[in-house]
C-alpha cells in the first residue's frame, strides 16, 4: 500500500497509519502488562483501578468520553461507547477485562509483569490472556480518532475487572447495575476464537466461539455421627463424601453433539478428507492442534477441586464439604443435575457457590459471516468454522441482557506456538506479530460492520 490514504469513509489505512496501529498495539499491550491486576478470588484482587484510568486516560486523549465504574473499592471497569454511522443500527459490543491470573515469579524465567519485548516477544502475565485484546481495541479506537473515521455502527467498548473470579464485580455488575450502557448492543465478541490453529494438512483453521458450556461450581456437605477416631463409624460424613467424589469424578458424561460442535467436525472433516468419532480420542488425533476444540465440547464435565473435614486426627467430625466445578453443555442442564443429584444420594446435599447457564450463539449468522469475511481478508486460505468453549468468559453475563456473543480476538502463531501452555500457565508472551495481524483484523471487523453499506464499501476497495 502507497503512503496516501484512500477516502476516510471506507477507513482504509495509509502506510503511516498501519504502522502507528501497529506500534500502538504492542506498547500498549506491554504497558498494560506492567499493571499488577493479579486477582486472587474471594474479592481479593489488585490493580483493577489503575489499569482502568490509565485506559480511560488514553480513550479520553483521543476524544472520548469513557466512564470509569467501580464495584467496591479498586474493582474498576472502564466503559466507552464509540459512535458509529448508523446510529439506529444495531450496536456491538467488544469487551476484554483487565485482570489476570496470579503468577508465582520463583517459577518463572523472567519477572511476570515486566512487559518486556525481547525478539519479537511481548512477555508477562495477561499477554494472552487477556491484555492482547485490550492492546487491539484501544489502539483500534485510537487510529479512527486520528483518522476521523467512523465506524458503520455504534461500538461499545467495556475493559472489564473480575473476570478471572465470579465476573460479579466487573461484567456482572455492569450488567446489573449499568445495562443502560449497553443500549441497542445485539452482539458482542471477546475472548477465545479468531485465532490460527494448524491442522494436519497445514492448512489453516481460525475457530470463532458461538457457545460456552455452563459453569456450575457448587458446594457439596456430606454429613455423620460425630465420634472418637479410636471407635469403628458406620457413619462417616469424610468416608460418605470420599465416596461420592469417586463416584462423581469417574462418571462417563454422555456425548451430546450440539450445533456448534457439529458445524466444527463437519467442516473439518471435510477438510482433511477424515470421518472423526468425536467420542474417541485416537480418531480426534486426526484433526491435530484441532483435537483441543472438540475433546472437551462433546460433553459435559464435573471434576472434584476441593475438600475439607475435621479439626483434629483422633476426632471423627460430623460434616465434610468438597467444592466441585461442573460444565454443562447447552440443552444439558436439566439431565446434568438430574444426574448429579442421583449421584449425591441422600447423605450429600449441594448448593451452589457459583451458577452461569450455557450461552449460545448463531453460527450462521451475518455477524458470524463479518467476521469470517475480516479473516480471510488478512489470510485468504483461513478456514473459518464454529466451536463451542470449554470454559466461560464474561459473555454469561452480557447474555443476560439477550446479546448474541462471539469469541473472537483474532491472532496467527506459527505451527508449534502452544497458547495453551501459556494462558495461566508460567512464561506467558504473545508474538508481537500475532497482534498486528490481530489488531489489523479487528479493526476491519469493527469498521465495516455487517450492513448492505459495509458490503459496498468492501466491494469498493
Amino acid at each position: 500500500m502507497n503512503d496516501t490514504s484512500l477516502h476516510q469513509d471506507g477507513g482504509v489505512l495509509s502506510s503511516a497509519e498501519d504502522t502507528a496501529l501497529i506500534s500502538e498495539v504492542a506498547d500498549f499491550c506491554a504497558r498494560l502488562i506492567r499493571f499488577d491486576t493479579s486477582n486472587y478470588g474471594g474479592g481479593d484482587s489488585r490493580g483493577e483501578r489503575e489499569a482502568a484510568e490509565w485506559t480511560a486516560g488514553l480513550l479520553a486523549e483521543s476524544g472520548y468520553e469513557p466512564v470509569v465504574l467501580e464495584a467496591a473499592p479498586g474493582r474498576a471497569s472502564t466503559v466507552v461507547r464509540i459512535p458509529g454511522e448508523d446510529r439506529e443500527a444495531p450496536a456491538l459490543l467488544v469487551h476484554g477485562h483487565l485482570d489476570v491470573v496470579p503468577a508465582e515469579p520463583a517459577d518463572w524465567s523472567f519477572a511476570p509483569f515486566c512487559g518486556e519485548t525481547r525478539d519479537g516477544v511481548i512477555l508477562g502475565r495477561g499477554a494472552l490472556d487477556m491484555k492482547d485484546m485490550d492492546a487491539m481495541m484501544l489502539a483500534t479506537a485510537r487510529s479512527w480518532a486520528r483518522r476521523g473515521v467512523r465506524p458503520a455502527r455504534d461500538i461499545v467498548m467495556a475493559f472489564v475487572a473480575d473476570e478471572e473470579d465470579t465476573g460479579e464485580l466487573g461484567a456482572g455488575f455492569l450488567v446489573d447495575r449499568h445495562a443502560d450502557l449497553f443500549e441497542g448492543v445485539t452482539t458482542a465478541i471477546g475472548e477465545s476464537g479468531g485465532y490460527s490453529v494448524h491442522l494436519p494438512d497445514a492448512s489453516r483453521l481460525y475457530p470463532i466461539a458461538v457457545g460456552e458450556r455452563g459453569s456450575a461450581w457448587m458446594d457439596l456437605t456430606a454429613r455423620g455421627a460425630a465420634g472418637h477416631g479410636s471407635r469403628p463409624g458406620s457413619d462417616n460424613a469424610v468416608a460418605t463424601l470420599a465416596a461420592t467424589l469417586t463416584a462423581l469424578a469417574e462418571h462417563r458424561w454422555p456425548v451430546r453433539i450440539v450445533p456448534g460442535v457439529a458445524a466444527l467436525l463437519e467442516g473439518l472433516s471435510a477438510r482433511l478428507g477424515v470421518t472423526v468419532d468425536p467420542a474417541d480420542p485416537a480418531s480426534l488425533a486426526q484433526l491435530g492442534e484441532a483435537a483441543k476444540l472438540v475433546e472437551a465440547t462433546v460433553a459435559s464435565t464435573l471434576n472434584p477441586t476441593m475438600m475439607k473435614a475435621g479439626y483434629k486426627h483422633n476426632v471423627i467430625p460430623s460434616e465434610a464439604t468438597a467444592g466441585v466445578d461442573g460444565r454443562i453443555l447447552p440443552g444439558a442442564e436439566e439431565d446434568f443435575f438430574a444426574t448429579v443429584d442421583a449421584l449425591l444420594g441422600e447423605k450429600v446435599s449441594r448448593s451452589f457457590h457459583s451458577f452461569a447457564a450455557p450461552v449460545f450463539a448463531d453460527h450462521t449468522s451475518a455477524e458470524f459471516a463479518a467476521m469470517a469475511a475480516a479473516l480471510r481478508r488478512a489470510d485468504p486460505e483461513a478456514l473459518v468454522l464454529p466451536f463451542i468453549m470449554s470454559g466461560g468468559t464474561d459473555a454469561k453475563a452480557f447474555a443476560r441482557l439477550g446479546i448474541q456473543c462471539y469469541g473472537f480476538g483474532p491472532g496467527l502463531t506459527p505451527p508449534g506456538f502452544d497458547a495453551w501452555r501459556y494462558v495461566h500457565g508460567v512464561d506467558e508472551q504473545v508474538l508481537v506479530s500475532s497482534l498486528e495481524f490481530g489488531v489489523r483484523v479487528l479493526e476491519d471487523f469493527l469498521r465495516t460492520g455487517t450492513g448492505s453499506a459495509a458490503r459496498s464499501r468492501d466491494a469498493e476497495r
